[in-house]
């Protein structure tokens, strides 16, 4: 493990501004409950830091108060992430509940690890970087929303590291805080009390979340007993469930799409729409154009099946979930900055051979294009009351499901506390299952970055294949 890298200093809490957050509670939607014991989303915002501020002395004395200043004043406006996850008895749905002298954790490290290596965007020891976010701590009866945790690399940068519980907060509503905050603390610097836009300002009502009935009914006993585990009859449990992260053996790295290799992907599958049919192959017309979104996870999702082909030899087979944001797509549309859950999954009809076959991309890029189309036109909520037992019989036939984590439109490389964008953002969490990490590549130009924890062998022959199939010319 990498912790032998790290020196704690302090563990420390912080609370908003004393007298400026009321006691609050907020009840979770069916769209959170799913989430209840799901592993938290770790990532990590890394910054270079110019000499002196980046010297131990100075950065513990001067920049890490700013930094917690402003993380008090962003908490005022989002009092529940620093509050806890409850269930009380008479309630049917557990609850998030902040009561004032609640607070975040947060711990203040320092590492020795080298700020190049951790920077860099080739396949690396995914151990190395683990230790730069800190945990969540959940028991039977409550669990944290929100831990933080600062480390230091002494003459070189920082790191923001943040763990969040996903049945409070979705990546959308994860990033909205993060932006609140990096923008409080880069006011600061210049502004006495800056205060925050609109934009920035989370909306709680959970009043707009309307379940479908029949939804509900058919998704509550489905995950009963996962939410009810049979060491506890009182089906009160909050304590997340084990998804320890795979280490052994396993490399990290960051690949870049950018806006041409993405424009020629999109040639390739528009050129080949007609010839290429999926497993539920439905004939419809070719679209005026398919979103960098599906075909990144296209074309990841084939590089990571061949690899595992050309390590195991088709022992592995594959299906994959992706999750989309709704607020835009509910009937009626809820606000952008709606704070709570509000992600919706698509599973894909592909057949595990598919995506290793010649034109595996173009299949698996219009079955994933074909899924959204018919939630945007069906309802997103369509044909979710089989989605349990997909997933169940797809565990059945060992079918192992790739998902996903982040978003190209969350905008993570823009938050600056005031010392410059980040050099690198990463979802840590990936190491944890099967997951592709995805977001808006830090240029600004257009492309995509994408994070993947894989088996060193699996790595190596996925680099070759990502390279090889950008430099083939169609």
């Amino acid at each position: 493990m990498g912790s032998e890298n790290i020196k704690i200093h302090e563990q420390c809490r912080v609370s908003p501004p004393s007298g400026s957050a009321r006691e609050t509670s907020l009840s979770l939607t069916f769209l959170d409950v799913l989430w209840l014991r799901f592993h938290p989303v770790e990532r990590m915002f890394l910054y270079t830091l110019p000499r002196p501020e980046s010297e131990p002395s100075i950065f513990f004395s001067n920049v890490i108060p700013k930094l917690k200043r402003s993380l008090s004043d962003a908490l005022q406006h989002f009092p529940p992430l620093a509050g806890k996850v409850v269930w009380p008895k008479e309630s049917p749905n557990p609850i998030v509940q902040y009561t004032p002298g609640d607070a975040v954790s947060v711990l203040l490290a320092e590492s020795h690890a080298p700020f190049n290596l951790v920077l860099d965007n080739s396949p690396h020891q995914a151990s190395l970087s683990r230790s730069f976010v800190p945990p969540l701590s959940s028991s039977d009866s409550h669990a944290s929303v929100l831990s933080l945790q600062i480390t230091l690399f002494p003459n070189s940068g920082f790191s923001i590291g943040i763990t969040t519980h996903h049945a409070i907060l979705d990546g959308k509503s994860s990033s909205l805080f993060v932006k609140a905050w990096s923008f409080l603390c880069k006011s600061s610097l210049h502004q006495l009390s800056p205060s925050l836009p609109p934009n920035l300002l989370p909306f709680f009502d959970r009043s707009l979340i309307k379940p479908p009935t029949e939804l509900v009914l058919n998704f509550t006993n489905s995950f009963t007993h996962i939410l009810t585990p049979s060491e506890n009859p009182h089906g009160r449990c909050l304590k997340l469930l084990p998804f320890p992260p795979r280490l052994e053996d396993q490399l990290r790295a960051t690949f870049l799409l950018t806006r041409q290799d993405l424009d020629k992907l999109r040639k390739r599958v528009l050129s080949k729409w007609d010839v290429q049919n999926g497993s539920e192959s439905t004939v419809s017309s070719i679209p005026p154009t398919v979103s960098s979104f599906v075909l990144t996870c296209a074309y990841v999702l084939v590089c990571i099946a061949k690899a595992f082909e050309g390590f195991e030899g088709g022992k592995h087979k594959f299906a994959f979930g992706f999750s989309m944001d709704c607020r835009a797509r509910l009937n009626p549309p809820i606000p952008d900055n709606y704070f709570g859950n509000c992600v919706w999954g698509g599973l894909i009809d592909c057949k595990p051979l598919d995506f290793i076959k010649e034109e595996g991309f173009v299949v698996v890029a219009k079955s994933i294009h074909g899924n959204i189309k018919e939630k945007l036109a069906k309802g997103i909520f369509h044909g979710a009351e089989g989605a349990y037992s997909r997933f169940e019989s797809l565990a059945k036939e060992r079918i192992e499901t790739v998902g996903t984590a982040g978003s190209n439109r969350f905008g993570v490389y823009e938050n600056d506390f005031g010392w410059g964008k980040p050099a690198k953002v990463e979802i840590m969490s990936v190491d944890r299952a099967l997951t592709i990490g995805l977001a808006e590549s830090k240029d600004g130009n257009g492309g995509i970055e994408v994070g993947l924890v894989l088996h060193k062998h699996v790595m190596d022959l996925f680099v070759t294949l990502f390279h090889q199939g950008l430099s083939q010319h169609h």
